[in-house]
């Protein structure tokens, strides 16, 4: 093997997945270039300022289980929570159930309990016994998602064999549920967050019950100056590893010669490659990058037959004014919410969508000018399949959200509006190379789950981080993704990771009381 620093890996998409495997290069002594399209790092997972001083989160809005994104800064010499500050938030979010009744869904299991007794007295006392029965549950489940599934007999290992008792793989998140809850609002309280995967309770294997669990026992947290705050963060700590990013650069190509990586060409150059670690949107990217008979198991065919999330319209508003009735995060759930979902996987444009609005100015008084805030308004919607045509429903639905709005106490909102962007299902796909405006990636079912996602070892010398391999989406996934994806570069170079030291922070100590500002 050649000297450590002499090998060289080109990571495509400074996305979350990206720059956490960036940083595990770098600290590993290999020569890395993260070439990024955008003029910022993150992806997805950046915060933008807009005319007039808003500023907005453009996906993720909140970090979950920063557990892994700790130690991935640890393993580099850095400490996360000196870099960027995460504020846990109680309550988590604000629940409108359109059907009647709200839940402020408080950081306190008892107050969370005392609160869901009021809104169904059955189920109040019932809260403790789910998230004892979810902690078991992660426990069996972090060994499958921390390890790769490189071969199909990887469902034999023992970790999976004992997990599948506790895992329920074969039920769906809300009939799960009703082991623990009788009243469908509680329930939806606890399942609402297979929408982070862009999936249907009813459909999500029921294993996804402990996305609410860790938001629960682990938090919520809100990173003060945005979610590219973190961003930012790594992408500092990457450059001070030795990373070469190339922001405004994107790739063309990759040349592949015995089935193996030999160069990425970006931005006019041709740059020489031992392996590369492709972040950028599997659907969107990986036919334009990797060459068919390279990707065998996944060729054009396949990807255009895959199971995807569904889409999200997305409003980033500027508002004159308080907005005194929305929490940090507020959903509006729909009065029939299973039929809700089952518009969008039939690719109807639900005539009552539910809503997500985050107002981070609640928190963070830096998101928006005083006397204004800042709103980031979701409503998931079906994906490009649908062949829905946006620019002729867009002004109608626009003006639906907006009225459905009301139900959140935002009465007056449109005459309020000083600043106004819409991404429509067509603008991720066109502007974000999100491919058919899957803003979730592969769904999550479970032929496209493990061994039958996307490997993380894609071929030899190429390897994928993000949503669309596994573990799958999610930041704290995303994160852990990057981990074995990295291990099996390593391995592959003969590199064991369990040998490699753990950074002084000393290098890093002229940045480690700077806390990060998200730039313009």
């Amino acid at each position: 093997m050649p000297a450590r620093s002499a090998v060289h890996v080109g990571v495509i998409g400074a996305g979350p997945g990206g720059l956490a495997a960036a940083l595990l290069l770098a600290r590993a002594g290999l020569r890395v270039t993260l070439y990024e399209r955008a003029g910022q790092v993150g992806g997805r997972t950046r915060t933008i300022t807009a005319p007039g001083g808003y500023r907005f989160d453009l996906g993720p809005t909140f970090f979950l289980y920063p557990r892994i994104l700790r130690e991935i800064f640890a393993s580099c010499g850095a400490d996360l929570d000196r870099m960027v500050e995460l504020r846990r938030l109680d309550p988590l979010y604000r629940l409108v159930f359109e059907g009647g009744g709200e839940l402020a869904a408080s950081a306190s299991p008892e107050r969370l309990a005392r609160d869901i007794a009021a809104l169904s007295p059955a189920d109040g006392p019932r809260v403790a016994g789910f998230l004892a029965d979810n902690r078991q549950k992660l426990a069996a489940f972090r060994p499958v998602l921390e390890n790769p599934f490189t071969r199909i007999t990887d469902y034999l290992r023992p970790d999976v064999l004992a997990s599948l008792g506790r895992l329920r793989p074969f039920t769906s998140v809300d009939r799960d549920l009703r082991r623990h809850f009788t009243d469908p609002r509680v329930r939806l309280a606890f399942s609402f967050q297979s929408k982070y995967l862009g999936m249907s309770p009813f459909r999500c294997p029921s294993l996804f019950t402990i996305l609410s669990f860790l938001e629960h026992e682990h938090g919520v947290f809100h990173p003060m100056g945005g979610c590219g705050a973190v961003s930012e963060a790594m992408a500092m700590l990457a450059r001070r590893l030795g990373v070469r990013i190339r922001l405004g650069t994107e790739v063309e190509r990759i040349d592949y010669a015995g089935g193996r990586p030999q160069a990425v060409h970006a931005g006019g150059s041709r740059d020489e490659v031992d392996a590369v670690v492709i972040g950028a949107d599997f659907v969107g990217a990986i036919a334009q990058l990797v060459p068919e008979p390279v990707r065998r198991r996944w060729g054009d065919r396949r990807i255009d037959r895959a199971r995807l999330s569904c889409s999200t319209l997305m409003f980033y508003l500027g508002i004159e004014g308080e907005v005194p009735d929305l929490d940090h995060h507020t959903i509006l759930l729909a009065k029939d919410y299973r039929q809700n979902i089952r518009e969008i996987e039939q690719g109807i444009l639900p005539p009552q969508p539910s809503i997500y609005v985050q107002h981070a100015g609640f928190t963070d008084s830096g998101m928006a000018p005083p006397g204004h805030a800042s709103l980031y308004v979701l409503v998931p919607v079906p994906n490009l399949r649908a062949k829905i045509d946006w620019q002729a429903e867009l002004p109608r639905y626009r003006r639906l959200v907006l009225e459905r709005l009301r139900h959140l106490g935002l009465d007056d909102l449109e005459r309020r509006i000083r600043f106004e962007r819409v991404v429509t299902p067509n603008d991720w796909q066109d502007e974000f190379r999100v491919g058919r405006g899957a803003t979730f990636n592969l769904a999550h079912d479970l032929r496209q789950m493990l061994w039958f996602r996307p490997h993380n070892r894609f071929a030899p010398g190429t390897y994928l981080v993000g949503g669309g391999t596994h573990p799958g989406s999610g930041l704290p996934v995303i994160f852990e993704g990057a981990r074995i994806s990295v291990r099996l570069l390593l391995e592959d170079l003969g590199i064991d990771h369990r040998d490699l030291p753990i950074l002084d922070e000393a290098p890093l100590a002229d940045a480690a009381d700077e806390r990060v500002e998200v730039a313009a």
